[in-house]
């Protein structure tokens, strides 16, 4: 596709405001392609979720007397599903940033850093969404017990979106360059959901288990969340400092080699 010249009126905006105006394009877009054309539309990001959550609270509440925490199974698993649904949407979908707008990158003032922007933050605000109406139904719906710390769940959420965007971005530079990455992904990222302790807690588990998890930044994730609505959980073996180091480190690395392999990238 060839590159038609800007406008006078693209040229003299500012290009933080052209900027903006590009992802919120690309954001707008996506919104329409992916939730546009399906009935329902968008009540299916928090419908499929909430099933997930609905699924699991019936089949182990036929296991088990009660929950690892609480009283309520639907609290304990969507406080486990959902801060694991932020990572792994925005892992997804940042994963395949360029080869999804790899038309709209011929055009002038269209970078690829607004393609990966646009998805980041379209797939943040929509698991948010999900989150906050999830959790606030489940709390008027049925007794929970819980006591709401809002510090550790913002913290816990902020870890699992950062692990998945550097992990999105370093999928991106993966899949690019080495195509058949894209499908050994799926396959070794499968276990994860049971590894980041949505269907239970790092203390439940055997030392050994414990010391192989621990490495892991989303079980802290979901281990602060957790602490968010449990005031009388702790889990003590939650470290910060480890898991924004992993996390920004694989976004640092990320953004590098998609800056030098873009072009090679957009070529393929």
């Amino acid at each position: 596709m060839s590159k038609s010249s800007p406008t006078l009126a693209d040229v003299l905006q500012p290009p933080s405001l052209r900027a903006a105006r590009t992802v919120g394009a690309l954001i707008l877009r996506e919104m329409s392609a992916r939730y546009g054309n399906s009935p329902g539309g968008y009540i299916w990001s928090v419908l499929q979720p909430l099933g997930m959550v609905l699924i699991l609270s019936v089949g182990f509440s036929l296991l088990l007397r009660s929950p690892s925490l609480g009283t309520s199974f639907l609290m304990f698993y969507a406080t486990g599903y959902l801060p694991f649904i932020f990572y792994a949407e925005i892992t997804s979908k940042t994963s395949v940033s360029l080869q999804y707008s790899r038309t709209l990158l011929a055009y002038p003032g269209v970078v690829w850093i607004d393609s990966i922007l646009a998805r980041f933050i379209l797939n943040f605000v929509t698991s948010a969404v999900v989150f906050c109406i999830v959790i606030s139904g489940i709390m008027i719906l049925t007794e929970t017990r819980t006591i709401l710390s809002l510090e550790p769940i913002f913290v816990g959420l902020a870890i699992c979106t950062l692990v998945g965007l550097g992990v999105g971005l370093v999928n991106a530079v993966l899949f690019g360059v080495a195509p058949i990455w894209e499908r050994i992904w799926p396959i070794l990222s499968r276990p994860m959901f049971i590894a980041s302790g949505v269907l239970f807690l790092y203390e439940d588990l055997p030392e050994g288990a414990q010391n192989f998890l621990w490495w892991n930044p989303l079980l802290h994730g979901t281990g602060l969340v957790r602490m968010g609505f449990y005031p009388t959980y702790h889990a003590e073996y939650v470290s910060v400092v480890y898991c924004l180091l992993i996390s920004l480190s694989a976004i640092a690395l990320g953004l590098i080699f998609l800056r030098s392999k873009h072009k090679k990238i957009l070529e393929i």
